[in-house]
């Protein structure tokens, strides 16, 4: 198929309208930041290191062969290496062969590598799942801060809407000279008060969007936007759990905990590998060598010269094997064996202490979030009352306003006491949401806003 020049340039005009306009949503924009974050891909090359660690490990238990191959010629006095008789004359030599290693016996040492290259591949993989986890969180937080601060704008802009609907009855009130032109300047100032927190309002949500795009590496601020939907607070039972319940399932899947513990089986492996120092180390060898001089020789039975043999007959004529065993048997070393095991011990008991205190630490978050869901559930459910009595309040404040039976100022009061309690209801629903998302997290369930 053809494409002429302007239906490509269609594609991509269509291509870049649409990323311009996509809005994001929760799971996307979590999805986008796993996926694209620095330190994840820096955790990942992390991960792949410990990889080719257990592979080294592995070869370790493998026997080494290895090939030399050498040329050499020399002018005057020197050594025919297939007769080992001196010579003067210009000689043309070859030297090859192959060796091969084994290690039989080091204390377990190597078995012991191979153990801790998978643990420590396992490690890896818990610390990289563990920041996923707290990415996801933070994306979430920020996700929750830019509607709460759209929300926010729409409410102020609402309410300045209605103060302008109340302008203008008062400018006509005035001009009538029901109401003083005092009512009217005091109604401008709660406007332009409105007003400028409209401005707030619309710098908050900028703020929040660059927090969020800089989460998910993205530079382009302007053009970056969420879904526009309105969220309510989503139905949970998670509070018919108690704290000790949610901590305990947490202790199962928490990849913080995992890491912790597996550290601690690396630090019990890295003292197995510090005592294994204290064995004999028991290898075996074989050595193959064969070797090629151009010189001829002479034949002890006539004394003539005889030419030299093909270099492909010499081969197999000067070759030779050696093979053996070998043993070091460790005696003194400066106490430097004796030390590393102290060393890998304190380790290990430094691993210990942390892993207790990352189970205390996860036990003191969990609790705190459990306190604070219920808090903002009750703080929540009060903004709301609060709302309620404040807008009635209003409304018998305007009724009486619209007669001129309320000056301007205690009319604005009132109007104010609604903006504030209007705010907090916004503020702690969004702090509920994310403190309520936040302990669901802690007890398996993925972060959704469904």
């Amino acid at each position: 198929m053809k494409y002429t020049i302007t239906t490509i340039l269609l594609f991509l005009v269509v291509g870049t309208t649409w990323a311009q306009n996509k809005k994001w949503t929760l799971e996307e924009c979590v999805t986008y930041a796993v996926e694209n974050n620095l330190s994840v891909e820096q955790f990942e090359l992390d991960l792949e290191n410990a990889k080719i660690d257990k592979s080294d490990a592995l070869g370790r238990l493998l026997p080494s062969l290895n090939s030399n191959l050498s040329v050499a010629g020399n002018t005057g006095l020197s050594f025919d290496p297939t007769t080992n008789q001196p010579v003067t004359t210009t000689i043309l030599t070859a030297n090859g062969g192959l060796t091969s290693s084994l290690t039989l016996f080091d204390g377990l040492r190597n078995i012991n590598r191979l153990n801790r290259a998978k643990l420590n591949a396992i490690a890896n993989d818990y610390r990289l799942e563990n920041l996923k986890d707290d990415i996801r969180l933070n994306v979430a937080q920020a996700y929750l801060q830019i509607l709460s601060n759209k929300e926010a704008l729409e409410v102020s802009k609402a309410q300045y809407a209605v103060t302008q609907q109340d302008l203008e009855r008062t400018k006509e009130l005035v001009s009538s000279g029901v109401v003083p032109r005092g009512d009217l300047l005091e109604l401008e100032a709660t406007a332009a008060n409105q007003e400028q927190q409209i401005v707030n309002n619309e710098g908050l949500v900028i703020i929040s969007k660059i927090n969020l795009a800089q989460l998910l590496q993205i530079t382009d601020y302007e053009n970056f936007d969420i879904a526009d939907e309105s969220f309510e607070i989503p139905p949970s039972d998670i509070l018919n759990n108690g704290p000790k319940t949610i901590f305990a399932k947490a202790l199962e899947f928490r990849n913080d905990i995992k890491f912790s513990e597996s550290m601690m089986d690396l630090a019990e492996k890295d003292v197995e590998l510090a005592k294994g120092a204290y064995y004999p180390t028991l290898s075996a060898f074989f050595n193959y060598n064969t070797r090629y001089s151009d010189q001829g020789g002479f034949d002890p039975a006539t004394g003539n010269l005889v030419p030299a043999e093909s270099f492909t007959n010499q081969l197999w004529i000067n070759d030779g094997i050696s093979y053996g065993a070998q043993m070091n048997i460790p005696i003194f070393n400066g106490w430097s064996t004796r030390n590393n095991v102290k060393r890998s011990e304190i380790g290990l008991e430094k691993a210990k202490v942390q892993l207790e205190q990352d189970k205390l630490a996860l036990e003191s978050t969990v609790n705190q979030a459990y306190v604070d869901v219920t808090t903002f559930r009750k703080s929540y459910e009060a903004a709301e009352k609060t709302l309620e009595a404040r807008t009635l309040a209003y409304e018998y404040a305007k009724e009486r306003f619209d007669v001129g039976l309320m000056n301007s100022f205690d009319f604005g009061q009132a109007q104010a006491r609604v903006d504030d309690a209007a705010a907090n209801v916004i503020r702690a629903k969004y702090e509920y949401i994310f403190r309520l998302k936040f302990l669901e997290f802690f007890f398996g369930i993925p972060i959704t806003l469904d």
